[in-house]
């Protein structure tokens, strides 16, 4: 299957509006630029402050006259140039960071499952020089990769066994995970799903896998809700992508389809015009995205939030909890402040789960709950996500909350909030009349 086959002319704007229109001296720029996220001054017709149109034009230009000299603008804004030329390569990923030991030996050692590859657009935000930079933590393999420590499996999630056909995955009574491509145009290093990933996964989609998960999904009808994942479902053609969510429509019982997509992360140029024109011919649908770092944040990963908003699109964040990363109430704060600002809702924010070969991402799970102490009250509920680890085994997602209810006193509740004061609440129903 060619997933990524070129969009012609005509296919680039709704039919009814016709075709479309020094290596690494000194500062990283082009890294500092990408910090500036959009709302911070005089906000244009796009909702893009102008400082923020000349921090995108200043990172992006720099960073592709650098390290793709021969590529045009009209290139670097076009989804699949951007796949084609993802830095999947030792060579290649060494014309545009300074890798240290660690990295280098386990990009040299690497075989199998959970491949690396990063697009151009999402290598321009990484520090050249700083390893320890968050999004560049998560995107380039470390040596602790290798690690294994107890706890931790393959499929920690048991998805396997609750597989009733290849690729579609039902541990809810009314909803089902449909796992659509095994493609990603950049590669978590702490991905849930390294075991089916990439073109040596275990999962590999095909028609006839489509349709056995199609059929699987007519026939209960008690499925009432569809989650496409992967990979990442937005890295399909649109044509592929109309296809199954024709599919899915032309279900009666299917009342709602969700996507879950990092792609308005890494790779924002896909949020097409024509996409989002294609998707909300099929509402009601939504979309659970995948945003780790408020460096995430830029005007290109702005507009593409912004187009899917426009087109009724409802979007939520996923957020991953990951030690040195995210693990601060500071940076979780800037996070979901922005994403607001981006009309994402924060959602949930997950403990990072045990895979094989992630412990130097997980946190003590205190840490998640303080983070979600330092939130509660003191933002937005908007911006306060539900923290929840996906349990071990298949017992699905479970949330975890400070200690909120202190004990009773008679018929009252003892209650504890977020500055710490204890409140009563009188739970008692004596006198009501029906």
């Amino acid at each position: 299957m060619n997933d990524h086959a070129p969009v012609s002319a005509e296919e680039l704007e709704p039919p009814s509006r016709g075709a479309a229109r020094a290596r690494f001296g000194g500062t990283p720029t082009s890294f500092l630029a990408a910090r500036a996220v959009v709302g911070t001054a005089v906000q244009t017709d796009d909702g893009r402050s102008e400082a923020s149109r000349e921090s995108e034009q200043h990172r992006a230009t720099s960073f592709r006259r650098k390290h793709f000299p021969t590529a045009s603008a009209t290139e670097w804004r076009d989804w699949q140039w951007q796949v084609r030329n993802r830095l999947a390569r030792l060579e290649a990923l060494e014309r545009v960071l300074v890798l240290t030991e660690r990295e280098r030996r386990a990009i040299e050692a690497h075989r199998g499952q959970l491949p690396f590859a990063v697009t151009p657009y999402y290598a321009s935000l990484l520090d050249p020089l700083d390893s320890e930079q968050p999004l560049r933590r998560t995107v380039i393999p470390d040596v602790m990769e290798s690690v294994v420590v107890s706890g931790e499996a393959i499929d920690p999630l048991a998805e396997e066994a609750q597989s009733p056909v290849p690729g579609l995955v039902h541990r809810y009574p009314d909803r089902v995970l449909f796992l659509v491509t095994a493609f990603c145009s950049t590669y978590c290093r702490y991905c849930t799903r390294s075991r089916v990933v990439g073109d040596l996964g275990e999962l590999q989609p095909s028609p006839h896998q489509w349709e056995a998960a199609l059929r699987y999904i007519a026939g209960h009808t008690e499925i009432r809700d569809v989650l496409l994942s992967g990979g990442d479902p937005l890295t399909l053609s649109d044509d592929k992508l109309q296809w199954l969510l024709g599919r899915l429509r032309a279900i009666p019982h299917v009342e709602i389809i969700r996507l879950g997509t990092k792609v308005p992360a890494v790779l924002p140029q896909r949020i097409t015009p024509q996409l989002v024109w294609m998707l909300r011919r099929f509402h009601p649908l939504m979309m659970s995205l995948h945003f780790t770092h408020p460096d995430e944040l830029t005007p290109e990963a702005a507009k593409a939030c912004a187009r899917l908003a426009d087109a009724g699109v409802p979007l939520g964040s996923q957020t991953v909890l990951l030690r040195g990363v995210n693990d601060s109430v500071d940076t979780m704060r800037r996070l979901m402040h922005g994403l607001l600002r981006l009309r994402v809702r924060p959602y949930y924010l997950y403990q990072c789960d045990p895979v094989v070969g992630t412990s130097q991402f997980r946190t003590p799970v205190q840490s998640g709950l303080e983070i979600i102490a330092g939130l509660r009250g003191h933002t937005s509920g908007y911006a306060v996500p539900t923290y929840v680890i996906d349990a071990p085994g298949g017992g699905g997602k479970i949330p975890l909350a400070p200690d909120a209810l202190v004990g009773r006193e008679g018929d009252d509740v003892l209650l504890r909030n977020y500055e710490g004061k204890v409140f009563r609440y009188p739970d008692t129903t004596e006198g009501a009349k029906p």
